[in-house]
């Protein structure tokens, strides 16, 4: 049976923080990624949107993996998993941009035209 989540807390070098913050802090970065993936036309900045929804699900996944099984690596397994295919996002994202860029002269993303007829 799983403990109450109202009272469960993961053990910090600062004490004890409820699960709770962490779910608050991770739902915080992933609205403000959202948002910005929505309402940005910088490319740079939906790429940086993206991993900010890539954090706060690492957030998650780390607080989830010591708050149901703490002895257990499955949590952190799969967030350097996250964090490897983020890292490999970003660099071809980037490599895309930068071919954009040269090719049209700005990052606008209304402006990008390629697929169509």
């Amino acid at each position: 049976m799983l403990p109450d989540p109202m009272e469960t807390t993961i053990a910090g070098s600062s004490g004890t923080i409820p699960l709770q913050a962490y779910l608050v802090l991770a739902a915080v970065l992933f609205c403000s990624g959202v948002w910005g993936l929505i309402n940005s036309r910088n490319a740079v900045r939906v790429l940086m949107s993206i991993e900010l929804m890539l954090n706060a699900v690492n957030i998650n996944l780390m607080a989830f993996s010591d708050y149901l099984d703490g002895q257990l690596i499955r949590g952190q397994v799969f967030t350097i998993f996250v964090i490897t295919v983020a890292a490999a996002e970003a660099a071809v994202g980037l490599a895309i941009l930068l071919s954009l860029y040269r090719n049209r002269d700005t990052v606008d993303m209304e402006r990008f035209n390629l697929l169509r007829w």
